[in-house]
């Protein structure tokens, strides 16, 4: 029974970022930032790196958010930009 649950689980959360949307846009006055789900998924394994409990929408994501979170995650890991025209780009 054990077992079940938790392959159950397994399959759950799997398919939640398989139906996660590849490609999100990212409205901005300093020009739109676009995300690619499944390329950051790809180097980020643990969902609540981002998510604050399980996948789905981010509460509470903004400005503040992108750049404390987004920005802050590229610079520790020395991969992805960090200056403001690399991710707002259109």
């Amino acid at each position: 029974m054990k077992r079940t649950v938790i392959l159950f689980a397994a399959m759950i959360l799997t398919a939640s970022v398989g139906l996660a949307a590849d490609v999100i846009l990212f409205p901005s006055k300093d020009g739109a930032v676009t995300f690619t789900h499944k390329r950051h998924s790809e180097f980020v394994r643990e969902c609540r790196s981002c998510h604050e409990k399980t996948p789905g929408k981010i509460r509470n994501f903004g400005k503040d958010y992108a750049h404390k979170t987004c920005k802050g995650c590229h610079e520790v890991r020395g991969a992805g930009p960090t200056k403001c025209k690399l991710c707002h780009t259109g």
